[in-house]
């Protein structure tokens, strides 16, 4: 794409592969979430990613690689992210797509402070904040079924993070998940993991980030039918005796 070009100007590029552009707000909005992250970084452990090229190709550009799949998916108007991090995707979803509403969670109260310091310094209307642990806020009835979509890139077995997003998904939803090249791996490991959640079965969408040589994929996992109350299971147990 260019030795010379700015970490920006390959963004923009990259999104040009799926059509996408970003107003000249958004760039800045991103420019802005990119200086507050590595501020905030710089006494907390947020990222070990913190080079602007870096920043832009392996967070932003990653993050909105949703692009590759969102005729895929049915209308979304509400979302959450699922072990969120420092924003991504969900910040970065909620910069490029305003007319999302965005949940952000995480189970660390540092990442919050952080991420409701750069909604705010980004006058982001459409972000929300929740400081919870998925096995826990999977339950609450204001949030269970609510969201037409959960995405995650949280570092997590397939089979576990089905566990912690689905019961988040109203019928006729989805999850997608943000994986690498093992996502194929994965898949085939879920054996009866979405039929016991209420999804139906499961697709995966490999690509390269464009014009990196980076191999990434998203699993999407539609869901079909309530999650049965019993799940999430309580906190630990889905990492430590996954459903297969």
């Amino acid at each position: 794409m260019g030795e010379g070009r700015t970490a920006e100007e390959k963004l923009i590029c990259g999104l040009e592969h799926w059509g996408m552009q970003l107003s000249a707000q958004q760039l800045e909005q991103l420019h802005q979430y990119y200086e507050n992250l590595v501020r905030w970084n710089a006494v907390m452990n947020l990222t070990a990613i913190t080079e602007e090229a870096d920043v832009y190709e392996k967070h932003f550009l990653d993050s909105l690689s949703i692009s590759e799949i969102l005729n895929d998916l049915p209308a979304v108007r509400c979302v959450i992210d699922v072990g969120t991090g420092a924003g991504f995707p969900g910040l970065v979803l909620a910069i490029a797509f305003p007319a999302w509403q965005v949940t952000l969670m995480d189970s660390l109260n540092k990442r919050i402070r952080f991420l409701e310091d750069t909604a705010a310094l980004l006058k982001l209307e459409n972000v929300r904040c929740i400081h919870a642990r998925a096995e826990e806020l999977g339950h609450d009835r204001k949030e269970r079924e609510q969201y037409d979509l959960a995405v995650s890139r949280a570092v997590a077995n397939l089979s576990v993070l089905s566990e912690y997003c689905l019961p988040f998904v109203k019928s006729g939803g989805s999850f997608v998940a943000y994986k690498s090249e093992k996502a194929q791996e994965e898949m085939d490991a879920l054996g009866r993991v979405p039929e016991i959640l209420g999804a139906g079965r499961p697709k995966v969408r490999e690509f390269e980030l464009p014009g990196t040589a980076y191999h990434r994929a998203l699993v999407i996992l539609p869901k079909k039918k309530p999650t049965p109350a019993k799940y999430p299971r309580k906190a630990g147990l889905p990492a430590k005796e996954p459903l297969h």
